[in-house]
């Protein structure tokens, strides 16, 4: 079944407007139900009918005025509550787990009794509403929730709880999404100990990793390598073959960055960052529906990380094969304008590429700016990569290689 909350969906159903309130309502509800109740017994003794259909048509009359309210907050309750019984239990575990770490005392703060109940305890009275609520299903107890006027009284219960508990329900929720963000970072750190964790720099933007990898590939797979992004560096333009891994180097740089700035561990020997935005484009794509190409899509990307340059804090760029969908001369022009741009901004980054002729903008950027590359090899009609970044532009290509590899005739 389904484990995790619809935060979205639960946040909507607890704020939105109130729709049944007034406690005289409700009081002149549960007196028509019991007096209502009272004619059912009378009829049960004196076989007499009459008081008992002249009530349940007062009652019905009466709760008609809401009929449209009530059976609204009726049909919402569904998802609202499996996922408060989830939130009820992450509560309840929280509240009986004692803190040391000033961090956590805080978020511990925010689940503190309230009008000498505990969230868990509110919740559990909500859930139990909600499950009274709904007991006009059963086909044994409709004629008593008919006279007891049931569902009217408790929607106005739920709706009261609402307006009462609603807000605090999303405090609750924010506390424990917290906390589930901090266990899954230490969780991190625990399953992966030598993982280093950053140095955070006041002085930037500087982002500095020795032996990176991606935290998501393994250990025996990985294969590490150095990056070195500063102001006297804003620009590593990584050129290489198809398949090389210049686009997972640029994955391993910004989820690293990503864990540093979150606190967490980074799977890296050693890493220096300075808080920065992350602003990439990678994995564009176009759209039949509205009628949008793939370089216009990236072109509309790169306007969103151009624009994110000269902030505070400082961007790190990651773009991915840059305006490889038009053609080479005007590619060349365009990524020289938007890497200078972004540079001129006090920006750092890197750039993939197949197209050597974008090697050439690291001369007019220079010295801020630096090429390397990953090679390959062809080794008995397959294609081999060592996936380390080495100095300089690549030299070759394996397009060829690779189409013919696959058996097209090139």
């Amino acid at each position: 079944g389904r484990s995790l909350i619809d935060t979205p969906a639960l946040s909507r159903w607890a704020t939105r407007p109130v729709t049944l309130a007034g406690t005289p309502v409700r009081i002149v509800a549960a007196i028509l139900g019991a007096i209502t109740f009272g004619t059912f017994v009378n009829w049960l003794v004196t076989y007499d009918v009459r008081p008992l259909l002249v009530m349940v048509g007062i009652g019905q009359a009466f709760a008609a005025v809401w009929r449209a309210q009530v059976w609204e907050v009726i049909r919402g309750i569904d998802r609202p509550r499996a996922d408060l019984s989830r939130l009820r239990r992450l509560l309840n575990r929280l509240e009986d787990t004692s803190f040391n770490a000033p961090l956590l005392q805080s978020l511990a703060a925010r689940l503190a009794p309230h009008h000498g109940m505990r969230p868990s305890q509110r919740l559990q009275r909500l859930i139990i509403l909600m499950e009274y609520a709904e007991s006009w299903r059963n086909l044994f107890f409709a004629p008593f929730a008919v006279m007891l006027l049931w569902a009217l009284q408790f929607a106005f219960a739920i709706e009261a709880w609402r307006s009462s508990d609603g807000r605090h329900a999303l405090d609750w929720l924010d506390a424990v999404a917290e906390m589930e963000a901090l266990l899954s970072l230490s969780a991190q750190a625990w399953e992966h100990p030598d993982d280093a964790f950053p140095t955070l720099l006041d002085d930037g933007p500087r982002v500095e990793g020795r032996a990176l990898a991606h935290p998501l590939l393994a250990a025996r797979r990985a294969v590490r390598n150095d990056v070195s992004l500063h102001e006297g560096c804003c620009l590593m333009l990584v050129s290489g073959s198809n398949m090389a891994g210049k686009s997972s180097l640029l994955r391993t740089v910004g989820v690293n960055v990503v864990l540093a700035l979150a606190g967490a561990s980074v799977r890296a020997r050693e890493m220096n960052v300075s808080p920065c935005a992350v602003g990439a484009c990678m994995r564009v794509q176009d759209s039949l529906q509205q009628g949008i190409s793939h370089f216009y899509a990236e072109i509309k990307r790169l306007r969103q990380v151009v624009d994110m340059a000269g902030g505070d804090p400082p961007l790190l760029f990651l773009l991915d094969e840059i305006l490889h969908g038009t053609n080479s001369h005007d590619r060349r022009i365009g990524a020289e304008a938007v890497v200078r741009t972004m540079c001129t901004r006090n920006a750092i980054g890197l750039v993939t590429t197949h197209d050597l002729a974008l090697t050439q903008i690291v001369a007019s950027l220079a010295p801020r700016a630096v090429n390397v590359h990953f090679q390959d090899e062809l080794v008995d009609g397959k294609m081999s990569f060592d996936y380390t970044l080495h100095p300089g532009v690549v030299q070759k290509s394996n397009a060829i290689a690779l189409m013919r590899a696959v058996g097209l005739e090139v």
